[in-house]
């Protein structure tokens, strides 16, 4: 479950003076860059990789960016959607009741502007939210 966002703030906040206490920053420059790689050998080498983001590192409604991230690792833009529905079920071990569109299961979906797989970005425009067959945002 990486968190390349989570490495790339920290490593991005590392370079503004003082944002860091210099023992922190040191530490956060050099290991922020480290989810990436970690990231690229794990898909190369067949491993599982469901969606994770350290929300909290980053600022909160940032989160998305890790879907062009992941992109950016390699991993084709279908397999990183899937990362954050199905595969993330599995891992769960929930994939009985969410992950997927279909009768029965838990109606949690989302909306973006546009077809992500041709471009990732849109990820990080949803502007249509269903939890639990309750909607909560709609254009």
């Amino acid at each position: 479950m990486p968190t390349i966002s989570a490495g790339r703030f920290v490593a991005e906040q590392a370079e503004v003076e003082g944002f860091f206490p210099e023992i922190i920053r040191v530490k956060a420059a050099a290991i922020g860059p480290m989810p990436m790689g970690t990231v690229i050998r794990a898909y190369a080498a067949g491993v599982k990789i469901a969606f994770g983001t350290d929300a909290g590192v980053p600022p909160h409604g940032t989160n998305g960016r890790e879907f062009g991230l992941m992109v950016e690792a390699g991993i084709p833009p279908l397999e990183t959607i899937q990362s954050a529905t199905l595969t993330a079920a599995v891992v769960l071990g929930m994939e009985d009741r969410l992950g997927s569109i279909e009768a029965g299961k838990i109606a949690d979906i989302v909306a973006v502007p546009g077809d992500p797989t041709t471009d990732i970005t849109v990820m990080e425009r949803v502007d249509f939210v269903m939890k639990e067959g309750v909607v909560y945002r709609s254009p």
